[in-house]
This record gives C-alpha cells, sequence and structure tokens, in this order.
C-alpha cells in the first residue's frame, strides 16, 4: 500500500468520528491576519490545539512530512493538529489517527540527489533550475535511485506514455513458412518395363500414354531364343527344377508365366509380359514386330497414388524448417481444396544463383486430382514439438548490441532484463534465458523506458563520479 492510500486510510477515519460529534483535525493557521490574531492566545489555547499530528505542503500539494519543513521558496509547511473535542472521547480517535500516521512511512522528508534536465539531456544540477526554454528541471529522489537501470515511472506518466504490459506464457512457437512449389513424380513409385535378353515383340496391348492400367494387366508379348531354351528344360522331366526356374526368372519372365510353364510342361509361342503395378503409363515404346535389345525401354509406369511436392525455400527461412514438418498444400485449379503432407527432405545443398534449397514433401493423392507439374502454394507449421517461453514480438527491444525485455515489478517499477532468443513466430518471440513464464512485460512504449533507463544509468555514474571527486 503507497503512502496515499494509507493517508487516505487515516482521513477516512478522521471522517468517521467527525460525523460523531467531534473534530479530529486542524490546521494551523499561516495566513498573516490569523497569525496575527492567534500570537496572544498561544499558550493560552496549546493545550486546546493537541499535539501536531504531521505537516502539510501550503498550497496544498499531496506532499507531507512527518518533521517541520519548508518549500524549495523557503515557505514552512503547515502544521495539522489533533483537536482534543471532550472528556476523553476523543482519546480512542486521537490513538488511532497517531497509529495510523506512525504507518506512514513515506511521509519522511524525501531527500533529493540531484536534478535533472527534463528533456533527457545529460545535465544535472544540485540546486533547482531551468533550462534554456525555461523548464524546470526534474528532482531525483534518493528513493528513486534504487540502482543505475531499475527505473520508477508515476502512475500519470504510466497512462500519458501508454505503456502496455503481458504475460510471459508457454507455447509452440513458429510462424508459417509460404513457399511456391510444383507436383512431381514419386521416384520410388515409378517402373520400367525392359527386357534382359534379345526378344521380338509379337503384340502390344491397346493401352497408350497416359491411361491408367492394374497390376497384372498385359502390356505386350514376346518371343526370346534364350527364353524358349531355358523354358523347355524347365518343363522337360527330370533335370534342375530349382535351377531352371531361377534362370527363367533372371531373364526377366514373369513370375505369371514361369507358373504357365510349370503346368503345361511347354514353352508357349509368345509369353505375355504384364504390368508389375497399378499407375499410368507415362511412355509406350513398345512396337509390334520390333526386336528389342537387353535395356530397352518398352514402357514406363508410374503409381499417382502418392506424389512429391517440390519446393524452393530461401536459405533464411532453413532454420525454422524440420524433417517431419506438417505441410498444408493448395492448388489454384482446385479452389477449396487443401491437402496436407509432410517433409520428407530437405536436400542437402543451396542453389548458388537463387540462394534456395529444394525441401519434398509427401503427399497422398488418392483420387488422382493433383497432377504432375501443377503449380501449387504451400505452408509450412514450424511450430516448435514443445512449449516454450514466449512473450510478444513488440515485447523485445534489439539495440543491436543486447537484447532485452523490460519487467513490471509494480507500483511504476520496471526492470530491463537481458534476454536470449530462440525461434521468432509472426506474434511471438521464443525466449531461451532472461525470464519466466508468469513475468510481466512491457509490449508497448518499451523503447521511452529503455531511453529512461539509459539515462539514469549515465546520471547515476556522472552522480558517483562527482562523489568521488
Amino acid at each position: 500500500m503507497n503512502w496515499l492510500a494509507r493517508f487516505g486510510m487515516i482521513l477516512a477515519a478522521s471522517a468517521v468520528i467527525g460525523s460523531s460529534g467531534y473534530r479530529v483535525f486542524a490546521e494551523e493557521p499561516h495566513s498573516g491576519a490569523a497569525h496575527g490574531a492567534a500570537t496572544g492566545a498561544a499558550h493560552d489555547h496549546s493545550h486546546e490545539d493537541g499535539c501536531i499530528l504531521y505537516y502539510r505542503h501550503p498550497d496544498g500539494s499531496p506532499q507531507f512530512s512527518a518533521q517541520p519543513k519548508s518549500t524549495d521558496d523557503g515557505r514552512p509547511y503547515v502544521a495539522v493538529r489533533e483537536k482534543s473535542g471532550g472528556a476523553g472521547g476523543n482519546a480512542p480517535a486521537a490513538k488511532t489517527a497517531t497509529a495510523m500516521l506512525a504507518e506512514l512511512g513515506s511521509t519522511a522528508p524525501r531527500r533529493i540527489l540531484y536534478y535533472r534536465n527534463p528533456m533527457g539531456l545529460a545535465d544535472t544540477s544540485p540546486v533547482p533550475k531551468k533550462d534554456s526554454m525555461g523548464m524546470d528541471y526534474l528532482p531525483v529522489f534518493a528513493d528513486e535511485q534504487q540502482d543505475g537501470a531499475t527505473i520508477r515511472v508515476s502512475p500519470g506518466k504510466l497512462q500519458r506514455t501508454g505503456v502496455k504490459t503481458a504475460t510471459a506464457g508457454m507455447a509452440r512457437i513458429g510462424r508459417a513458412v509460404r513457399a511456391p512449389a510444383t507436383v512431381t513424380l514419386d521416384e520410388t513409385r515409378v517402373s520400367v518395363v525392359a527386357m534382359r535378353t534379345d526378344a521380338f515383340i509379337d503384340t502390344v496391348s491397346t493401352v497408350t500414354t497416359g491411361e491408367r492400367i492394374e497390376k497384372g494387366q498385359v502390356l505386350f508379348g514376346f518371343y526370346s531364343k534364350e527364353i524358349a531354351t531355358a523354358g523347355t528344360e524347365y518343363a522337360a522331366p527330370g533335370g534342375d527344377k530349382a535351377g531352371s526356374a531361377l534362370r527363367l526368372k533372371n531373364l526377366g519372365v514373369p513370375d505369371e508365366a514361369i507358373r504357365t510353364i510349370a503346368e503345361r510342361r511347354q514353352v508357349p509361342a509368345t509369353i505375355d509380359y504384364t504390368s508389375p503395378r497399378d499407375g499410368i503409363i507415362l511412355e509406350r515404346l513398345a512396337i509390334a514386330g520390333m526386336m528389342a535389345k537387353p535395356g530397352d525401354v518398352l514402357f514406363r509406369i508410374a503409381d499417382m497414388s502418392h506424389l512429391w511436392v517440390l519446393a524452393d525455400l530461401p536459405e533464411y527461412d532453413l532454420a525454422s524448417v524440420r524433417v517431419g514438418a506438417e505441410v498444408r498444400l493448395t492448388v489454384r485449379s482446385l479452389p477449396g481444396r487443401t491437402f496436407h503432407g509432410s517433409i520428407d527432405l530437405i536436400y542437402p545443398q543451396v542453389d548458388t544463383q537463387t540462394r534456395t534449397t529444394k525441401v519434398r514433401i509427401e503427399l497422398p493423392n488418392p483420387d488422382g486430382a493433383l497432377l504432375i507439374n501443377m503449380y501449387a502454394e504451400l505452408e509450412i507449421d514450424t511450430r516448435s514439438e514443445d512449449p516454450v517461453i514466449v512473450v510478444p514480438n513488440s515485447a523485445v527491444i534489439d539495440t543491436g548490441d543486447r537484447k532485452l525485455v523490460f519487467l513490471d515489478r509494480g507500483e511504476g517499477r520496471f526492470e530491463p532484463r537481458d534476454v536470449k532468443l530462440g525461434a521468432r513466430g509472426d506474434a511471438q518471440t521464443e525466449i531461451v534465458t532472461g525470464i519466466k513464464a508468469g513475468d510481466q512485460v512491457v509490449v508497448a512504449a518499451n523503447f521511452l523506458l529503455d531511453a529512461e533507463s539509459n539515462l539514469n544509468s549515465a546520471l547515476s555514474a556522472m552522480t558517483a563520479e562527482g562523489a568521488k571527486q
């Protein structure tokens, strides 16, 4: 409880007692006429006037003292006395008022250290003075100089400067990283159909590029002399069945064709080659009647139920992105739809021209809505996995040499605190060290407090040097 509140309690107690028929407090006359009238009877009424409770400022300003005191211009403070209204009826009131006044520790005279420039310049004076514009220098009291950093601001000044505070809390910090992207094939879901030995392509299925096929669907029929020889050995009774079957498999004969040879015990004139997976035909190079050499690509098939999305992230965003982070993707040609995936890989190189790094996102595409080479916009969730201590971005002051926040210590006192920063989000910043959750930090007008703190530090240093001299 500050001294103003305590003094209000004294006045309230006096008002209650006065309403019962007693006048508790009386001010010692200080005007010239009143003083002249009371001079002759001063000794006669000394007992009636009672003891002096405290002294107040002659102009009525909220300045009080427990001891006789004078204003800066030499005028004495006015004594406030206790009246003895009746036969002992006032004793309890006098005791209560005196006890309450004894608790008013702040009524003791405040010692002025020096006077400082009202515009914040590094100029002080041991006596009251005015600056070049006629503004009074401001007194700096001893109880306000707790240290060179902590500052005290009056309630009125707090309202005028617009100082606001917020509570440091725990939250997952991060910001949304946005970037353009391109839809591509999943390289692990692409199959190439090629022969492992010389073969003649007898027939080709009617499927064409871009069509969807299913696993096991016939693509083409072929004849190979080497495969026919191995099949004959496998179909003949006796012999090394396991070795013959392995040879057929190594030559690229489909499992279905090997089972057919074993069941019929003969090698068909044309062996059917079937699709190894579900997907879309990307290339169809097989032509009926052609001779295929080992390694010649006849079909290329891709499974588009899962796709990759490649994005180029600026170098300065890489610290915020991690593998496994959730990603939201939108495509202009599919308004209203949002696709969800996760980062699978951050490529280990930065492009020397664009200073960007590729990021790969895995994305399910069960209905085939996404097409290859589509342009998309992605948003990466960079929030930390665990909650951390965070403050609003506006609470952090970066001077270049240090990073600090101001803590609200109550009763108009503010303390600058050096902090170590972590990740920075759209609205909050992680504090690694310096404060704890629950601390009240200044989020508005903190630059004014920083200027005041720097001024106090400079003035404290000047005062200390002056004292040594």
